[in-house]
């Protein structure tokens, strides 16, 4: 079952009339500047030149942190594997990993050869470090995720893999082992789509054809892990996830988001695509509204509080403020795109969000952050749960 918050193109309407809302002077907690826009255009048309000269700009992903380091740790893992096994391992891998991909906090790094890896970067490489060694599994490879697995982890099992420690804290440790508790639990009901209680079989949902729009791979996304999410947000019965109350919302009295559900699908379009399979529709899906894009808007002026207290209240992630700030950033993110694209000579038809995102916004928010902030946090002081930032 269905709802119309559970799409994309909700997220877009959403967005589009607290954007509206913002520009009038109606928004609570903040307003929009306009004329910050050519500071943001050039501050994210600068960082990709300087990471992509050639702009061949990937698809924003979580196969870039994989690489991190200049070390192609998948390839590594997956050499051993068929084609048929690399696509349901890859949509494992990339799937835990996603999940485990909230806020890590300013301080948790995990060590590797010698190197130590903090955020978004950590998290991939401890998450596949995890998989790798079985963590996930219950079958008779280490390389597998199983509902029997993931329903019996506890946080002494994850935290070794995470490098947790009194001295090495990972924020939001307890949401993230219930997340993925969740996910056994659907793993095991669903067995219409998991039929061996082993999640790469979700891999068959989205390759039984031979092209595939952006728009149904989160559809299937949100119809199989909706009930993933933690909260109990739910109408008629269908679990809203990462969707929040607010009193201005357009429908339902929620604005819907979606973010690593999103991520999620942006995650997936390399391995169809590396089996084979078109996807088309790119720009179906929204900019990601976490703490990178949505701080890079507030950096450069293009969001300003209407009370400048705002930044120092610890907020959490279903604060209206928060709710406001989430929804103007994927507005903003969709009006970037084709100045961006201009700045660096390319056309905007032919530069999809999911560069934009990757070449970007999100480096060009946590460059900036490091260059405001002494911990590289971002602008706004928010609650960790370790389940959406």
């Amino acid at each position: 079952m269905s709802h119309p918050l559970l799409s994309a193109a909700a997220v877009r309407r959403s967005a589009d009339h607290l954007f509206a809302l913002a520009g009038a002077g109606s928004l609570t907690h903040w307003h929009i500047d306009p004329e910050a826009l050519p500071r943001a255009v050039d501050t994210v048309a600068t960082t990709i030149r300087s990471a992509y000269p050639d702009l061949a700009i990937p698809y924003h992903a979580r196969w870039r942190h994989f690489a991190v380091g200049g070390r192609d740790r998948w390839a590594q893992l997956s050499a051993d594997l068929s084609a048929a096994e690399r696509l349901e391992a890859a949509v494992e891998a990339v799937i835990v990993s996603v999940l485990l991909d909230a806020g890590a906090g300013t301080t948790w790094h995990v060590a590797e050869d010698g190197r130590r890896y903090h955020r978004s970067e950590g998290l991939a490489v401890a998450s596949l470090a995890a998989y790798g060694a079985g963590v996930f599994s219950a079958g008779p490879s280490p390389r597998r995720v199983d509902a029997a697995a993931l329903q019996r982890l506890d946080e002494s099992a994850l935290a070794p893999a995470f490098q947790v420690s009194a001295a090495n804290p990972l924020p939001g440790m307890a949401g993230r082992v219930a997340l993925l508790q969740r996910l056994g639990a659907v793993v095991a009901a669903r067995t219409d789509v998991f039929p061996t209680g082993r999640l790469g079989a979700f891999a068959h949902s989205l390759a039984h054809r031979p092209a595939v729009a952006a728009e149904d791979i989160l559809a299937a996304v949100l119809e199989v892990f909706g009930p993933v999410w933690p909260g109990g947000r739910q109408v008629a019965g269908v679990d809203l996830g990462d969707a929040w109350p607010h009193d201005q919302a357009l429908e339902a009295g929620h604005v819907p988001f979606h973010k690593l559900s999103q991520w999620l699908s942006y995650s997936l379009l390399e391995p169809l695509e590396a089996a084979g399979i078109t996807v088309t529709g790119l720009d179906g899906l929204t900019g990601l509204p976490e703490y990178r894009n949505g701080g890079l808007m507030i950096d450069t002026g293009l969001i300003v509080p209407r009370d400048p207290g705002l930044l120092t209240t610890p907020l959490s992630v279903g604060h209206p403020a928060v709710v406001e700030w989430r929804a103007l950033t994927v507005a903003w993110l969709d009006r970037l795109r084709a100045p961006v694209a201009r700045a660096l000579t390319l056309d905007p038809d032919q530069f999809p969000l999911a560069r934009l995102l990757e070449g970007g916004t999100w480096a060009a928010g946590r460059a900036i952050a490091a260059r405001l902030r002494a911990d590289g946090g971002p602008p706004l002081q928010l609650l960790l749960d370790g389940t959406v930032f």
